[in-house]
């Protein structure tokens, strides 16, 4: 599955991604407080993140702004420019159903880090679990519901809702940074049975509890058959 996904950032940025390393996906659509570039903010720390020899990372993002959204599209560039340099970085174009179900697939980790109580539900998260790629999240949308930390996902610890925006941005980033040092790279590189167990209890939780035919059942009997 790692290898089909790794064509299309091949074929799209001229990179040759190793199915043998941590693959960390973005992948939605961009938005402003959808965050696509969080863990960028510490700069530095970024950085040591990308050159990391011992347990290394590769990271993609996907996905595409509405077509009048200025500030998003400039996000879209600014991580391309970004990027561009890091031969572990891809940005793909696109996120049709065909691309979306090659990046649920291939990717190692579902990263997912809104602005808390913007997001509405999360259905890319909800297949990503589906497809073997483990959720790291906010706790926002459907996160609450299903997630159970290190578990069956990995869950991003909010900022205190009473600092500003801008102040909570960089407490969520190194959040997130912490998290993936700390806890996903060395669970992915030196427990994979722990790893493994993540996989397979967010695939065995998320389904049939959020999969479209318990929502559909669940339309047909309480509402339209009320």
């Amino acid at each position: 599955m790692k290898r089909k996904l790794f064509k299309v950032v091949a074929n799209q940025c001229g990179k040759i991604f190793d199915e043998n390393i941590l693959t960390i996906v973005w992948a939605r659509r961009f938005a402003g407080y959808k965050r696509a570039d969080l863990m960028t903010y510490d700069w530095d720390r970024f950085i040591k993140l990308v050159y990391a020899s011992e347990m290394p990372v590769q990271l993609i993002w996907a996905g595409k702004p509405y077509p009048e959204d200025y500030g998003a599209i400039a996000q879209f560039n600014e991580i391309i420019r970004k990027m561009w340099p890091f031969a572990n970085c891809a940005v793909v174009t696109g996120y049709e159903l065909g691309l979306s179900a090659l990046l649920k697939r291939g990717s190692d980790v579902w990263l997912n880090n809104p602005r808390m109580y913007r997001e509405a539900s999360g259905t890319s998260g909800m297949t990503a679990a589906m497809n073997g790629s483990v959720n790291l999240s906010l706790p926002d949308g459907w996160v609450p519901e299903f997630a159970k930390d290190k578990e069956n996902s990995f869950v991003i610890q909010p900022a205190d809702d009473s600092i500003p925006n801008d102040q909570k941005d960089i407490k969520e980033a190194e959040n997130l940074l912490d998290i993936i040092d700390n806890i996903i790279r060395p669970m992915y590189y030196k427990d994979q049975k722990k790893w493994l167990s993540v996989v397979k209890q967010a695939a065995k939780d998320v389904s049939p509890a959020f999969d479209s035919g318990r929502m559909a059942d669940e339309y047909y009997r309480i509402m339209y058959n009320a």
